[in-house]
């Protein structure tokens, strides 16, 4: 885990609080120094404080997201503000908790973002809930499947679904190694290592 807040303070006493819960790989306390340590960090989840100097914890969550979309974010601030949750989630935060959570809560918030679930206390699940209602059918919340081309979707499916690369080429009237590039590009950007991943992954969001 990754831990971004400007107050020293606030760090120790999360430090404090997690203990042995989790494995604390690096601190910051502002945007730039933020980005480029978890960049090369590159931690399972980053703790982020929403209210930063220059710029705020969406800078930092935009700005790793765009190069590294497996990183997972936790918002952990004292605002419970709707827009700060609504702004945090449409930038891709997998949570946001505010900093009342007791410890052993907390501990268990990172670890199920970690794992890939979405984590808010039932009051801002509400906020996000109401935001997200009246989206157009078909409209993509998954930070993950939006960080894909409209192209990659089309070529995701087309796989999942147990097409060769020849039939996705000629599905899509495109070169197989215009497919296999594709295919490549999807793999890196969802962190997954082969086509039957993919496949896992493309059936448990029922993209088929």
């Amino acid at each position: 885990m990754f831990l971004v807040d400007d107050h020293e303070l606030i760090r120790a006493g999360i430090r404090a609080a997690l203990g042995e819960a989790a494995e604390i790989v690096g601190e910051a306390d502002e945007v730039d120094a933020a980005i480029a340590m978890i960049l090369e960090r590159r931690p399972d989840v980053v703790l982020l404080d929403v209210h930063l100097p220059g710029g705020g914890g969406r800078a930092i969550l935009e700005s790793v997201r765009a190069r590294d979309p497996g990183i997972a974010f936790l918002a952990l601030s004292v605002s419970d503000a709707p827009e700060d949750v609504i702004s945090l989630v449409r930038a891709g935060a997998r949570g946001y908790v505010t900093k009342t959570i007791a410890a052993a809560d907390l501990a268990e918030a990172v670890r199920a973002v970690a794992q890939g679930e979405v984590v808010f206390s039932p009051r801002l699940a509400g906020f996000v809930l109401d935001a997200f209602r009246d989206l157009p059918a078909g409209t993509s919340t998954d930070p993950e499947l939006d960080s894909l081309t409209p192209r990659e979707r089309q070529v995701l499916r087309l796989i999942a679904r147990g097409f060769s690369y020849r039939d996705v080429g000629v599905e899509l009237g495109v070169a197989v190694k215009t497919v296999e590039s594709h295919v490549s590009s999807v793999l890196r950007k969802l962190q997954l290592s082969s086509r039957h991943e993919l496949s896992h992954w493309a059936h448990e969001r029922r993209l088929l």
